[in-house]
């Protein structure tokens, strides 16, 4: 199995591949890419970028997208289906079996058309728990309010999304619903006891720990460590390893978001000495991915290892047949 040397993911400036960013890519050589609405036109564009990224690095590259559907999704109409917010189609399902089902078959249909345009990761499911008090930005994009029911239908959507050859990418360990502030403006703290977070937050976590790939949050969680937040504290990382038990290959969130302090390098430097095995920067800026790849170096031998294995998990899609769609739409 064929991987990247460099322990990133970067996205690019457009919906054309650069040259500066081709030679970019070629020395940096990043385990993988990501795509947003900036880089996607239309499915022969994109089709034609995708190509294009892992001609750079001469590769069967991953490359990622957060297509969850709802607010978060950046393929779009006309080119590509709409979906309701994930918790308004849990909540209308009127069961969990109806929702999990109604899910699974979504990520079929949105890992069909990931797959058509050479997309082969999709950043979800989401096992955050959503709180009382979770932020709007991330609030109806959980799968529901209690840990069981997001276990049940994450699962799903992972199913769904491996049905249709795409890999899934568990999102934010070790939980992001206790966030009352968007990370990408602020840091948050969770002040809930140690008892609480291993009862509601980290249990999904715990129940999907055996996927092969997983984004980390910025959040601090003061009852395990009050200086820092989990991205970048390896007391949280090591609990994500050892106690929650995700062994496979573990992602920062966005580098560039609010949460985080201090310049990209510092930032990215961080992040690795705590233990994460890919730095992810997501915002295109040639610069700025010069200083992360160099902060970042390569990847360690034990993220080597996960890597390898997180791609050998990739598989070929299942037919997608009408009365699936149908499901989905729900």
């Amino acid at each position: 199995m064929t991987i990247g040397r460099g322990a990133t993911i970067f996205g690019c400036a457009g919906p054309v591949l650069l040259q500066d960013e081709r030679a970019f890519f070629r020395e940096a050589d990043p385990f993988g890419f990501i795509l947003f609405a900036r880089n996607i036109e239309t499915p022969d564009q994109l089709r034609r970028l995708t190509a294009d990224l892992r001609a750079a690095v001469g590769r069967d590259a991953p490359i990622l997208v957060d297509q969850e559907g709802g607010r978060v999704q950046r393929l779009r109409a006309p080119h590509w289906r709409e979906w309701d917010p994930p918790l308004d189609t849990v909540e209308r399902a009127g069961s969990v079996a109806v929702a999990a089902r109604a899910m699974r078959a979504r990520m079929r249909v949105i890992g069909a058309e990931l797959r058509a345009v050479g997309i082969d990761a999709n950043c979800a499911p989401l096992g955050d728990v959503a709180r009382p008090g979770t932020h709007p930005f991330l609030r109806n994009r959980c799968y529901g309010s209690d840990p069981e029911t997001v276990a049940i239908i994450a699962r799903a959507v992972a199913a769904g999304l491996k049905e249709a050859g795409v890999l899934p990418v568990v999102k934010h360990l070790p939980g992001h619903g206790l966030s009352h502030l968007d990370t990408h403006l602020a840091l948050p703290t969770v002040d809930a006891p140690l008892d609480e977070l291993r009862a509601v937050d980290f249990a999904p976590f715990r129940a999907l720990n055996d996927l092969p790939m997983a984004m980390t949050a910025h959040l601090v969680f003061a009852a395990v460590d009050p200086g820092l937040p989990a991205t970048q504290s390896p007391t949280m990382i090591r609990l994500i390893r050892d106690e929650i038990g995700f062994q496979g290959l573990l992602m920062s969130d966005d580098l560039n978001m609010e949460a985080l302090k201090g310049s990209l390098a510092d930032r990215t430097a961080r992040t690795m000495a705590a233990g994460v095995d890919i730095a992810l920067h997501c915002k295109g800026d040639l610069a700025e991915m010069q200083a992360v790849a160099g902060a970042a170096g390569d990847m360690t031998p034990a993220a080597a290892d996960r890597a390898r294995a997180a791609l050998a998990a990739r598989t070929a899609p299942l037919p997608l047949d009408a009365a699936l769609a149908d499901l989905a739409d729900g």
